[in-house]
């Protein structure tokens, strides 16, 4: 780090508080601008950093002037007419990755995709564990990747990496980097899908095994990597990951039957398969990972089982945020369900196509319950799909979903959407629906 340099966290929350933790901790001259007047964060930068200076309400302050290095958190767009004009005037643009990767030392599995990451990154860090490593594991989940290197050095990172973070990253060499999957999402943000896929692709620039989804389109790496390892829920070739007979298996090998996963839905066996290939490219013992494996439950929020009434099964996967991720969950879950799916979706819609879910509403769903923000949108794309209702809250979306509901169907919150016109966030969502749930008789 040059510490003659200025440094301007642009947007504080939980990574910015971590940047500037980082830049502190190196001798950096520092500074903080965000655009809310009162930014998540703000009390602990004051409590922990008296002496770094906070410009809130807009991002157009002078000491953007001032700045030789703008540190951009993943929630602000590089499209900013302020953040465009410090490009123009030549400034250096990194990220919370960008700083991280400078001077990490232990190897890192990086993994991004539009679905699935979260549970792919917590795997892979279960296995790792398994098989006798220290492992530090966050970035985009849990903890910010630059507090990773304020405890002991590990014998490997795994990082959970967003499109926004990898538009800020040039100098990661994962060890071994994966896209899961591509489908839209942040079309508020991009361009174009193009734009957003190149961004997903970053990660594996400069890697050293790509690990790729044979079954995606493109599964172009845009880099030279050392080595390629594929995965697909069809019959492997030689040295992949797939699906064979029933079980997981590398190749000709079967490694376990897939009724001994705890998670389920095509889109789970998909996720099981990326991890065992990211942790075969590091080295991992196969053996470790299939303990690890056996005894991965999911993850909160993830098309997790809240309880079984009435012969109904009710699912929480408010983390279904985008389009694709429901798309996921309904073919997944749909595909082992005897009956059929009542899905409870709706919420900020980000400008996603939702006429790709009709395909697998018109296979698998008895009943769509909307509500939030874009609820009148996703009811004019799915108009043919299937019986459609509306609600005023998603309290009110559970009460109509236990009468729409026949035994052997599964309810499913999966929204498709953001939460921030109706909750704090995925999180708080989903226990309000596991909340709702619970009181039901």
């Amino acid at each position: 780090m040059d510490i003659n340099k200025k440094y301007v966290v642009v947007g504080l929350g939980k990574t910015g508080i971590s940047c500037v933790r980082f830049l502190r901790d190196q001798g950096c001259d520092t500074t903080v601008v965000d655009s809310r007047a009162q930014p998540p964060g703000e009390l602990e930068l004051a409590r922990d950093f008296p002496n770094v200076e906070l410009f809130c309400g807009k991002l157009e302050h002078d000491v953007m002037q001032l700045a030789d290095v703008l540190v951009v958190s993943p929630g602000v767009a590089l499209r900013k007419p302020a953040i465009k004009a410090q490009i123009a005037r030549g400034v250096e643009i990194v990220g919370d990755i960008e700083l991280f990767a400078r001077v990490a030392e232990a190897p890192i599995v990086a993994i991004t995709g539009s679905n699935g990451k979260s549970t792919v990154t917590t795997l892979v860090g279960d296995m790792a564990k398994q098989a006798g490593l220290q492992v530090g594991v966050g970035g985009n989940l849990g903890v910010p990747a630059l507090d990773l290197l304020s405890v002991e050095k590990p014998d490997l990172y795994v990082l959970e990496l967003s499109s926004f973070q990898l538009e800020t990253t040039r100098s990661l060499k994962a060890a071994a980097a994966t896209v899961l999957n591509i489908s839209p999402d942040h079309m508020d943000r991009y361009d174009s899908l193009a734009d957003y896929v190149a961004a997903k692709m970053r990660i594996y620039s400069n890697c050293k095994a790509a690990v790729i989804n044979k079954d995606m389109d493109p599964v172009e790496t845009h880099s030279n990597p050392s080595q390629k390892i594929y995965f697909t829920l069809s019959k492997p070739g030689n040295d992949e990951f797939g699906v064979r007979d029933g079980y997981l298996a590398l190749g000709d090998q079967l490694l376990m039957p897939i009724c001994e996963l705890k998670i389920k839905g095509r889109h789970q066996i998909a996720n099981a398969l990326a991890a065992l290939a990211l942790g075969d490219a590091i080295g991992l013992s196969m053996n470790a990972m299939l303990v690890a494996l056996r005894a991965f439950s999911g993850l909160e929020h993830r098309c997790q089982w809240v309880r079984r009434l009435n012969g109904v099964d009710w699912i929480n996967d408010s983390k279904g945020t985008n389009v694709g991720a429901t798309q996921a969950a309904i073919s997944g879950l749909g595909e082992s369900t005897a009956g059929k799916i009542v899905l409870l979706a709706g919420g900020e819609g980000k400008g996603a196509d939702f006429s790709v879910l009709l395909s697998v509403v018109q296979k698998y769903v008895r009943t769509v319950i909307l509500f939030g923000h874009d609820s009148e949108i996703i009811a004019a794309a799915l108009t043919e799909g299937c019986k459609i209702v509306q609600a005023e809250s998603l309290a009110q979306a559970v009460t109509i979903a236990a009468n729409e509901a026949q035994s052997d169907d599964v309810v499913l919150l999966s929204p498709a959407c953001a939460s921030f016109d109706m909750f704090k966030n995925f999180e708080d969502r989903g226990e309000q629906f596991m909340q709702e749930v619970k009181k039901l008789k």
